[in-house]
């Protein structure tokens, strides 16, 4: 039994180290990344990166592929995440009965779109000209890629955390990665945003589920602490 335990304990702190590496790791990315593609939009100058994204797409375009991009770019528009954030919070209200999760959902959601018309408002980068489809509003960075990160970032959390089994949460989570990077690629193929728009957009949307998600656990840390706190029995005289 003991020899178990210690097994146990070793396999834990392993996994959270790797958690925890991996975290911030991506934490310290994501930051690098925003700060040198924000550094490039103010100089206002084209860059190379975006019109040779734009080349790619065009080169590859086709009407099946067109079908496709306009499906997929639907998962990170206001229309599906807004009553899909809805049922993850009454999922984790009324049927696990988790209300830190179901806190999670809200908080990243309007965190991730309030930051992202504010970065819009400061960068004011105008959208590329000539879009597929119709467009409105600032351009750096893109809001779908945003909001794309910071929700489907928060699933690969929640999977990460709730799935047991090693081969299906491994596959949950790449394909969630592969979604996430589709519904960017869909911005730069129907010329809505530029490609440094997309990916400032994704290191952006994931910095803030980091951080949100690192918020609210230290909040319900504290919060359990003053809910139940220890009681000390009273030694007899």
């Amino acid at each position: 039994m003991i020899r178990r335990f210690y097994k146990k304990i070793v396999a834990e702190s392993a996994l959270f180290t790797v958690e925890l590496l991996i975290v911030w790791g991506l934490f310290l990315v994501c930051i690098i990344a925003f700060l040198i593609i924000g550094g490039e939009v103010l100089e206002g100058d084209p860059i190379a990166f975006d019109q040779a994204a734009f080349g790619f797409a065009k080169d590859i375009s086709n009407p099946a592929l067109s079908q496709f991009i306009r499906f997929i770019t639907f998962f990170a528009s206001r229309q599906f995440l807004t009553p899909a954030a809805l049922l993850l919070v009454a999922y984790f209200l009324f049927i696990r009965k988790h209300r830190w999760y179901s806190l999670k959902v809200p908080v990243v959601a309007l965190g991730s779109i309030t930051l992202n018309v504010v970065l819009k408002f400061f960068f004011d980068r105008p959208r590329p000209i000539t879009p597929l489809v119709e467009a409105s509003g600032l351009s750096f960075p893109s809001g779908h890629s945003m909001v794309a990160a910071s929700f489907y970032g928060l699933l690969i959390y929640l999977v990460w955390h709730n799935v047991s089994n090693k081969t299906l949460r491994n596959t949950l989570i790449a394909l969630l990665a592969v979604f996430v990077l589709l519904i960017g690629f869909s911005r730069i193929y129907l010329r809505v945003h530029y490609a440094t728009d997309v990916v400032a957009g994704f290191a952006a949307g994931f910095l803030w589920v980091v951080i949100g998600i690192w918020s609210l656990r230290r909040i319900e840390k504290v919060t359990k602490k003053e809910i139940d706190p220890v009681v000390e029995e009273e030694t007899p005289a």
